[in-house]
């Protein structure tokens, strides 16, 4: 009988050490996909918030992010894809899906979901030699057109009108497409075209007809001077979601603006 009382006992407490581990390891397995969250986008939004105050969103919200910094653009299709959980961008949401519909216009852009953070103004950098500093967003709406195209149709030298802005994606570059040109392309064709929007404020540093389109930071930690226009032209800091957020992507978007706030 008692061989046979430990024999009927080890199946019922190996099931239940079995389910026990299984529950446990489940637990464990849940805690970690929740406790991580992949926050992807632009470069802006990584360098003005992100890079140095990660660590201040993670313990406000309780969750650890892995951020990756590319474009607004990106960002938002690694959120279709669903290899991102929030999506940073550094323009207006409608801006950002006028420039995506260019490239995937099938995507389902009615469920993503705006948070605006901060904003931010847009310079107009020139190299410093250049005599001109001050112009009408109309003046610059027809440069940005290709309308104007050299600087002694503003007063300036007989140099060609070179605009620098980022590549397709770019926060600042759709920012002013939104702003100035209904969402439409830059017209121009004499463009150069950088990665990043840390590139622009050193390319018109050493092009002497460049006109750059960069956050006013970059622009002023470069020491260069802009052409000051007749109206504000800003630029939004927005986390997206791609439907309602769930209370981890709430929790990492309140703990954002908090420390936005504190950093203004």
């Amino acid at each position: 009988m008692r061989s046979f009382a430990v024999v009927g006992k080890c199946p019922l407490m190996l099931v239940r050490g079995v389910l026990g581990a299984a529950f446990v390891i489940g637990m464990h397995f849940s805690a970690a996909s929740a406790a991580n969250l992949v926050v992807q986008g632009s470069t802006t939004f990584f360098q003005q918030v992100m890079e140095k105050h990660q660590s201040d969103v993670e313990a406000k919200s309780g969750y650890k992010l892995n951020v990756i910094s590319n474009k607004s653009g990106l960002g938002l299709l690694a959120l279709f894809e669903r290899r991102a959980d929030l999506a940073m961008i550094s323009a207006s949401l409608d801006g950002e899906i006028a420039a995506l519909r260019r490239t995937s216009p099938t995507l389902p852009f009615e469920r993503l979901q705006n948070f605006e953070m901060s904003r931010t103004r847009i310079a107009f950098a020139v190299h410093p030699s250049n005599a001109i500093r001050a112009a009408s967003l109309d003046v610059m709406r027809r440069i940005l057109r290709g309308e104007i195209n050299n600087w002694q149709q503003l007063g300036g030298a007989n140099i060609p009108i070179r605009l620098v802005a980022v590549r397709g994606g770019g926060g600042v570059t759709t920012a002013v497409e939104s702003a100035l040109l209904q969402g439409k392309p830059i017209g121009a064709t004499d463009v150069i075209y950088v990665q990043s929007g840390a590139q622009v404020p050193p390319v018109v540093a050493v092009e002497r007809g460049a006109l750059g389109l960069a956050q006013l930071t970059l622009v002023r930690a470069q020491n260069l001077p802009e052409l000051v226009t007749d109206q504000v032209v800003e630029q939004e800091l927005n986390l997206i979601t791609l439907g309602e957020p769930t209370p981890a992507m709430r929790a990492v978007i309140d703990a954002t603006r908090v420390v936005v706030k504190s950093i203004e």
